[in-house]
């Protein structure tokens, strides 16, 4: 494929950048060189090792108008699309939790080993690209839950964790262990899932657990256990733990009103969403109600204005997200986080803020 003027660009600065030492003054270490290939997207792979990396991009071109957006590993936005005129650039940094599989924990043959950066949009232009690994950073935000909080690898799937970094201002880390199809207790009992992500918890670490979507048979004395459970042993670690319950259905009555399906009572009765509520209380923990803030967006934009928020058009799922909806999810997540301030002042940038 011909590579463009752009291209060729970010190519040089990236292996010019990695392939000599650094300056004695400059410190700190080399930035790892990587190859690109394609021009819309430009997609760009470094060979590293799992861990946490610094990446700094310069987006633009010299001689014409370009717009670009960047994601990482199993399609994680990083960067909404950022529009440059020629002759201007756009600087950016952020962080990206590098592991294998590099998506959904318990898929173990997706993607591929390193690093992938994707720059999107309808005419991406890159200049420049470092990799550095991350010396210091602020805390990590670590996802546990299901398929509607993921990193989704098959489009247009799409989680609504995997469209939150994108809002996150540069010292926050998301490490999305969120996997389809899991209850509070199947991430429990998988071993690539609580057991892999429980070491890596450390001091300050905030946890978001949203489970209740695949508690379909889980009994309340259950459903409470389990998540006092993961509360107890974050604590353990100096964490921060938050229990959010689950974004609604699209699942209207007769009344234009979500049903209480929609709401997670289960099919065991259990009203999901109040049990949450309840051990929050118990155990004093951050509560995030995403079923009320998720059932305002999806009753106030009704039967037919929801529809674009899932993939109601694309696959009739009335369940799962699309690009947009995950982001508009996304948002409500990060405006409660705000309210709570868990993370430094100004980490999360939220609803409306710009870049």
């Amino acid at each position: 494929m011909r590579r463009s003027r752009s291209l060729v660009l970010a190519l040089t600065a990236v292996t010019a950048v990695g392939g000599v030492p650094a300056p004695a003054h400059a410190g700190g270490p080399r930035a790892i060189p990587g190859e690109c290939s394609g021009t819309a997207p430009i997609v760009c792979h470094f060979d590293v090792a799992p861990g946490v990396y610094d990446v700094s991009v310069v987006l633009g071109n010299a001689e014409e108008a370009a717009v670009t957006g960047v994601r990482a590993e199993a399609r994680r936005m990083m960067l909404g699309e950022i529009a440059t005129e020629a002759g201007r650039y756009a600087h950016r940094s952020f962080a990206v939790d590098v592991r294998e599989p590099e998506g959904e924990p318990t898929k173990v043959t997706s993607g591929t080993p390193g690093l992938t950066l994707t720059f999107t949009g309808s005419a991406p232009r890159v200049e420049r690209v470092t990799v550095r690994p991350a010396r210091r950073h602020g805390p990590t935000l670590f996802l546990a839950g299901d398929s509607t909080v993921c990193d989704q690898d098959t489009f247009p799937y799409t989680g609504w964790g995997q469209a939150i970094p994108q809002h996150l201002r540069r010292g926050v880390t998301v490490a999305n262990y969120a996997d389809s199809g899991e209850s509070t207790g199947s991430f429990l009992a998988e071993p690539l899932l609580w057991a892999t992500m429980l070491p890596r918890v450390g001091r300050g670490d905030v946890v978001l657990l949203q489970f209740g979507h695949n508690d379909k048979t889980t009994t309340a004395e259950d459903y409470r256990a389990n998540l006092t459970r993961m509360i107890t042993e974050l604590r353990a670690l100096h964490a921060k733990p938050v229990l959010v319950s689950p974004p609604v259905r699209r699942r209207f009555d007769a009344t234009g009103h979500l049903d209480a399906v929609a709401r997670h009572t289960n099919g065991l009765g259990v009203d999901l969403p109040a049990e949450m509520a309840a051990v929050a209380g118990e155990q004093a923990v951050p509560y995030i109600d995403l079923t009320a803030d998720s059932a305002a967006l999806v009753e106030g934009l009704g039967v037919e204005g929801s529809k674009p928020i899932y993939l109601y058009n694309e696959l009739r799922d009335n369940t799962h997200f699309s690009e947009y909806g995950a982001d508009q999810i996304g948002l409500l997540v990060l405006a409660r986080l705000n309210e709570l301030r868990l993370f430094p002042h100004a980490s999360l940038r939220g609803p409306g803020a710009s870049l």
